[in-house]
């Protein structure tokens, strides 16, 4: 566990060393260009980053619970010792994910947390580790729990997530373009950058880790078109500088709204619909979104 720590440790100082080159980089050409470079963006991930370390540090998670219960009542004992278990972990780590990502987006509970992922108005490599601080407390180990079920160790569970989130870090950026046939197989910057785009068209798509391919047979791939530049950030985009207003204003929302429902039904469908719902139907949805700028297109 000791050097599990230190790789850890050592894993967070090159991807915050990597984003802050970057940073740099970008921060030059803006001044090339005239233009001032948004550093708050990159102060407000980093927030994000030490503020996940010590929430680490409390006793909160549910995922300990829910891990427990699914290897107390698993159905067999897998071991990781083959090229076949390894790619069937793999496998099935990957189908978990694109549910629990899909999930995030589409069930508002879960969007509250995942909406800060999605805050940052510039696509940059400091988005990458901007994850929310309260991921932990909202159950969403149970979207892995299926593989600890069937018997692999939650540490292995744990350890297979961590490797896709890493391999995503170099997703968040513009500075790749296309990479021809490994579009079709893998998740990459172009098709990120889908999936951070606030673009009616482009909304909802994208939501594998290291793979496309779930995308493309449950149908939420988009691929990035030349005519449709990306535009990043929230659709109704966030301007604050304030660490925890960025944390907190969507679970705030989300709050006032059960609260003023008028009743069960109402404030559970804002809890669990997509965001943007809402009870009479006059939401912002993905789906309504789509539905008007379809109207406009035709001039209804």
């Amino acid at each position: 566990m000791h050097n599990l720590g230190k790789l850890t440790l050592y894993v967070t100082a090159f991807v915050v060393a990597v984003s802050l080159l970057e940073a740099f980089v970008l921060a030059r050409k803006a001044r090339q260009q005239g233009k001032a470079y948004p550093w708050h963006e990159l102060g407000m991930s980093l927030a994000d980053l030490v503020g996940r370390k010590l929430f680490a540090l409390l006793p909160l998670s549910l995922a300990t619970p829910i891990f427990s219960f699914a290897w107390e009542h698993r159905i067999f004992t897998v071991e990781i010792n083959s090229a076949l278990a390894v790619l069937l972990l793999f496998l099935g780590q990957e189908f978990c994910y694109y549910w629990y990502h899909r999930a995030s987006h589409r069930i508002r509970f879960f969007w509250a947390t995942h909406a800060v992922h999605h805050s940052p108005n510039e696509l940059t490599l400091g988005t990458a580790y901007r994850l929310g601080w309260t991921g932990k407390i909202t159950g969403t180990a149970m979207f892995f729990a299926p593989l600890v079920w069937l018997g692999v160790r939650p540490e292995v569970v744990l350890a297979a997530l961590s490797l896709n989130l890493l391999y995503q870090f170099w997703l968040h950026t513009t500075c790749i373009p296309k990479l021809g046939w490994f579009e079709y197989v893998f998740n990459t910057p172009s098709a990120h950058r889908v999936h951070h785009a606030s673009n009616v068209d482009y909304l909802d798509a994208n939501y594998g880790g290291v793979l496309i391919l779930f995308d493309r047979l449950f149908g939420t791939y988009m691929e990035e078109r030349a005519e449709e530049p990306c535009r990043y950030g929230l659709v109704k985009p966030t301007t604050t500088h304030n660490p925890l207003v960025n944390q907190f204003e969507h679970w705030v929302s989300l709050f006032r709204d059960m609260a003023n429902a008028g009743s069960v039904t109402k404030a559970v469908g804002y809890l669990v619909m997509p965001p943007g719902w809402a009870p009479d139907g006059g939401g912002e949805t993905t789906e309504s979104l789509r539905r008007q700028a379809q109207a406009e297109r035709v001039g209804v």
